[in-house]
């Protein structure tokens, strides 16, 4: 028993097992509250809901596996909503269907920018990208003119965020499928992942054995201000329009949901699965939270207490150990 309890611990699966364990006990603590809690079209529900911020979590999962950290998510969300609906009232007709990619450039183009600020100019991660937020904050008002946008989410965007196209799952679930895809098999099928894993251990070393540690840490930055921006597109679709300051409600989330599912917050631990188990989890509590109608600020500071508690299990431990 001693031995299996040992196992266990040192194990990179017990926080997936973990926040799996809270998710059931959530949806029962639900199910006391309402019923429909444990019904499959509220689940599928969640489960469509959590896509928008499981988008968002991949691309603050491969900085933080990095060793950094991105708060510049609210306005990248923002910018990817405000600039696919904008370009879709710029082109219209056949042109539209263009909306959704340019909108993800546009946020990888801010991602870039992040990148080159933390890989080359050697600033701290933290202070680059909040300065960054700040920036896509002073455009998008530029660009609105400090009022509500008119511009329309296209039929498009519309019907991947709401419709249900395949077997009644929910077209977001599927596009956050695909990205979760994509980024396992990146993480665990090609050098580029070896590579995110071993500059999060210790770059330096990274460096030495012959890592573009530099070109790593760019993409990476690129990757997640392109999965912000995807997040806003769909938000977007989901509400039929942008808006100002959509993507407020996603920064702390989104650092809880991955540190949650059991990546090292100092970086070079962490898996996918447990990223998507920490955004489930995440789902469950803000709906539980707002069943039980915790005000915003409340909720706020549960996913404040999440990410301090879990720096202080990670902190402590040994972020070079192999």
């Amino acid at each position: 028993m001693t031995t299996l309890a040992l196992r266990l611990k040192g194990s990179r699966h017990l926080p997936v097992m973990a926040g799996a364990a809270c998710s059931v006990a959530l949806l029962l603590v639900g199910s006391v509250y309402s019923s429909n809690f444990l019904s499959p079209e509220y689940l599928l529900l969640q489960l469509q809901i959590a896509s928008f911020l499981g988008i968002v979590a991949t691309g603050a999962m491969l900085v933080i596996l990095l060793g950094g950290i991105d708060l510049s998510v609210p306005w990248l969300v923002t910018v990817g909503g405000m600039m696919s609906a904008a370009a879709a009232g710029w082109w219209g007709g056949a042109a539209a269907a263009f909306a959704i990619p340019f909108g993800i450039l546009c946020g990888a183009l801010f991602g870039l920018l992040n990148g080159i600020g933390v890989a080359y100019l050697r600033v701290p991660s933290m202070i680059f990208t909040l300065g960054i937020n700040a920036v896509a904050q002073g455009l998008i008002v530029v660009h609105t003119g400090g009022f509500a946008p008119q511009d329309r989410a296209t039929p498009a965007m519309h019907l991947i965020a709401t419709g249900r196209s395949l077997l009644g799952i929910p077209n977001a679930l599927v596009a956050w499928a695909a990205v979760g895809g994509a980024t396992l098999f990146l993480l665990h099928r090609t050098s580029f992942g070896r590579a995110v894993y071993a500059v999060g251990n210790r770059e330096r070393a990274a460096y030495l054995s012959g890592i573009a540690t530099r070109r790593v840490t760019l993409l990476c930055f690129v990757i997640a201000g392109a999965c912000s921006a995807a997040a806003g597109v769909l938000l977007t679709g989901y509400s039929t329009k942008a808006y100002q300051a959509m993507g407020d409600a996603y920064q702390l989330p989104a650092i809880a949901a991955v540190v949650l599912g059991g990546t090292h917050i100092l970086g070079g631990r962490g898996t996918y699965l447990g990223t998507v188990v920490g955004v489930v989890l995440i789902t469950l509590l803000q709906s539980i939270l707002s069943v039980m109608q915790i005000p915003e600020m409340g909720r706020q500071v549960a996913y404040g207490l999440v990410i301090i508690a879990m720096l202080l299990v990670y902190g402590r431990g040994q972020r070079h150990a192999g």
